[in-house]
């Protein structure tokens, strides 16, 4: 069975790489916030392994995009718990 790094080019490995430890370290620090730690990182593991093997580019690419917007949601709710500044999805035009 060959490994990530080896099935995908280099620069595509790494940042599925990159992108999976990042996600874990965000699991381990919502999960103990919520104690749930071993849950969530079973969780983020669980959705990497079962699309490791992926080797459609376009697929790997709506992959690693889905978990970077996940990363980012949880990143402006931290950001917005601790300024208590909303931030908005889209600009509201005003009339």
């Amino acid at each position: 069975m060959p490994s990530l790094q080896t099935a995908l080019p280099p620069e595509l490995a790494n940042n599925a790489i990159r992108l999976y430890r990042e996600c874990l370290r965000r699991a381990k620090y919502i999960g103990q916030q919520q104690h749930n730690t071993p849950l969530l990182v079973e969780m983020v593991r669980q959705q990497f392994k079962k699309n490791m093997h992926e080797t459609d580019p376009e697929k790997i690419q709506k992959l690693k995009d889905d978990a970077a917007r996940g990363l980012i949601n949880h990143i402006l709710y931290e950001t917005e718990k601790i300024s208590g500044r909303k931030f908005n999805k889209s600009p509201t035009k005003e009339a």
